[in-house]
């Protein structure tokens, strides 16, 4: 007789406890972009080029600058009638290479060398143009434009004018905006209506994507972080104090800022804090 085989009980498998998938989108993390910003060394003015010379020094020496931006009157090359213009030019650049090394830099001009245009040409470039933002893979364009004898040049509302809104961009120039609040001596800052006529030039479409705007000439520090001007919410606006030896106190008014592009992802921020010297 044949036996009848016992039906197999079949185990059980114990329930495993789901395993939470992983994102499949890359966390972004932060990208700063290290910069500093110094205005009115003024070279050639007493003992302005030691005193540019140790603040520059100080400027690069940590954080990891990528690039430099100088908001004009770097020289006095406009005293006497422009007859030493050259050799400040020269000192001022010497200066800059040798401490700098790789590092890019622009210069903006600056009402003491208004008068003295071809040479500061000769030396620093040209006085209006625009370039890539170091580290931003074009993303972000750094502007520079001539307001030197206190309006702005035709050539500097033009390039404002051509701007395009699939950019970022951070701007310079040498007289400070005539903006609400503003605390810098009135005789040092921009008209209204040259005021009016900068932010009328950038098309309505860039406004939002104008990160920051560095200005000098005052001797101040001076910072507003938003509403600068209606319809640029978002844009902040500096000042700087000094670095020479004209007309620059060394009890708050004498150094420079160091500025981050902070990019996290699609979005674009600049900040700056002052650094006393």
């Amino acid at each position: 007789m044949r036996r009848t085989a016992k039906p197999v009980r079949k185990k059980r498998l114990s329930a495993r406890p789901a395993v939470p998938k992983r994102s499949m989108a890359r966390r972004t993390r932060a990208a700063g972009i290290h910069f500093a910003v110094i205005g009115d060394s003024h070279v050639g003015y007493g003992n302005s080029s030691a005193i540019f010379k140790n603040l520059l020094s100080k400027a690069v020496r940590g954080g990891n600058k990528r690039f430099v931006i100088f908001g004009g009157d770097n020289t006095q090359a406009g005293a006497n009638h422009g007859a030493q213009a050259a050799a400040y030019y020269q000192d001022f650049k010497n200066t800059v290479d040798s401490t700098l090394g790789s590092i890019p830099y622009k210069a903006s001009i600056g009402n003491w060398e208004a008068s003295t245009q071809a040479l500061f040409t000769q030396y620093l470039g040209a006085v209006t143009g625009q370039r890539d933002f170091p580290g931003t893979q074009g993303k972000v364009k750094y502007v520079w434009l001539d307001c030197a004898p206190g309006a702005f040049s035709a050539d500097s509302l033009k390039l404002l004018r051509n701007l395009d809104n699939q950019y970022y961009y951070i701007i310079d120039f040498h007289w400070p905006l005539r903006v609400s609040g503003i605390t810098v001596d009135s005789s040092h800052v921009l008209s209204a209506s040259e005021t009016a006529k900068f932010f009328a030039a950038i098309p309505v479409k860039v406004r939002e994507r104008v990160l920051a705007i560095f200005t000098h000439h005052g001797h101040k520090f001076y910072r507003k972080l938003n509403n600068i001007y209606q319809g640029y919410p978002k844009t902040k606006f500096f000042v700087t104090g000094c670095s020479g030896d004209y007309k620059c106190k060394p009890n708050g008014s004498r150094g420079y800022y160091n500025a981050t592009l902070t990019i996290n992802g699609s979005s674009y921020s600049v900040d700056a804090y002052r650094v006393q010297v």
